[in-house]
């Protein structure tokens, strides 16, 4: 068993396409011809993204209400990651291109830095880069801001 695809339901395919593909860098692939709802599908490595057009205003945020800052700085959000080869880099570009850092960039404690983005649905994508050193000075991640 492997995971093929994950989806996310978006409030404005044309806005997801221009952060997904402009910001982020994703690859648009096609979609089966047949399909008459509004979305888009991304190639994320050798699995995909389907990002799905909501079927009612309001349904994207009724599905997925968003992140709450105080506990996305402590890893507390769905969410999924993408691995890049030089965060400091990509965080630059995604910068570059009008996305915001909503948190980090920090270590893991694994030999994994990590940050997050968020699309203009909420939506949280970790960026996370492996093969980091591992010191063993790593913050505490997971303790709830009081």
């Amino acid at each position: 068993m492997r995971l093929d695809h994950a989806a996310l339901i978006v409030s404005d395919p044309d806005a997801a396409r221009a952060f997904y593909v402009g910001v982020l860098g994703l690859e648009e692939i096609p979609r089966p011809g047949n399909f008459a709802f509004p979305g888009l599908w991304l190639a994320m490595g050798d699995r995909q993204l389907h990002l799905i057009g909501e079927s009612r205003p309001g349904r994207a945020r009724a599905t997925h209400p968003g992140y709450d800052p105080d506990e996305l700085a402590v890893g507390f959000a769905s969410h999924f990651a993408l691995e890049v080869e030089d965060l400091e880099a990509f965080l630059v570009n995604v910068r570059e291109r009008g996305a915001t850092i909503v948190g980090g960039p920090r270590p893991r404690g694994d030999g994994v830095i990590q940050a997050y983005v968020a699309d203009p649905d909420g939506n949280v994508i970790e960026l996370m880069q492996a093969g980091v050193p591992v010191t063993g000075d790593e913050p505490e991640i997971g303790a709830l801001p009081r």
